[in-house]
């Protein structure tokens, strides 16, 4: 099983090929749809990390794919701007998944 990155920075891609995890940059819409269709038709990419921000860029689509995908794995990780309401997030998937406000 490997981990692929979708990075909207380069700084974090170096960072995270340093440590041995592949990965591309998108800036766009567009670009982050692809990105994560192609990442998502390899069967041996088990877990798919997205900067906050490259992630914010399809929302939707992420969103829809972490609640129906069982593998990869799709998690967003801070970039270097810091972090966003982690907590506000999994509460929107709680309630979108399963209709329960918490």
């Amino acid at each position: 099983m490997k981990m692929y990155l979708i990075s909207d920075n380069i700084d974090t891609r170096v960072g995270m090929r340093l440590a041995g995890i592949d990965g591309c940059v998108v800036h766009e819409h567009d670009e982050t749809v692809a990105a994560l269709r192609r990442a998502i038709s390899d069967p041996e990419i088990g877990v798919v990390l997205m900067t906050e921000k490259a992630a914010g860029a399809a929302k939707e689509y992420v969103s829809e794919l972490k609640l129906t995908l069982h593998t990869p794995l799709i998690a967003e990780i801070p970039d270097r701007h810091g972090s966003r309401d982690i907590a506000g997030s999994i509460q929107s998937l709680v309630q979108e998944s399963i209709g329960l406000k918490l």
